[in-house]
């Protein structure tokens, strides 16, 4: 999917980047596995756009979205991130990496909301595309 959608970094915005439940996906896997196998994409982590652990901790035990999403964007805001990320950072493709299998309910939907709001304000042009494994296609390879 990184190779078709022309992808050119894969940036980490997980918190837990080495724990066991990222399983094959460890950060220092990923260090070298991607540029092998995503057509010579870089492999970045950019903390800022992680959430905390208190926030994330508060949702797995309530499951609360709507309380999950207001402390993020929060969070984003005190972060100040339009300030530290500026939008040329992003010109190449760039996708963002957690651990959710979609972004209805994940953090990096926000994240990619919280910049594409601030750029467009500024003038940017943002283009944001949810890359999603088709389900059918992936059950034909098994």
């Amino acid at each position: 999917m990184l190779v078709q959608a022309g992808v050119r970094t894969l940036l980490d915005v997980r918190e837990n980047r080495g724990g066991q439940l990222a399983g094959f996906a460890k950060e220092a896997d990923l260090r070298y596995f991607v540029p092998l196998l995503a057509g010579g994409a870089g492999y970045e982590v950019e903390p800022l756009l992680a959430p905390t652990r208190e926030i994330r901790r508060a949702y797995i035990a309530t499951k609360d979205w709507l309380a999950y999403e207001v402390a993020f964007r929060e969070l984003l805001r005190d972060r100040r991130l339009l300030e530290l990320l500026p939008p040329e950072r992003f010109v190449e493709p760039t996708a963002l990496l957690c651990s959710e299998p979609t972004a209805d309910r994940c953090h990096r939907r926000l994240v990619v909301e919280h910049l594409a709001d601030g750029w467009r304000a500024a003038g940017h042009g943002v283009t944001i595309e949810h890359l999603v494994l088709d389900k059918k296609r992936a059950k034909r390879r098994q």
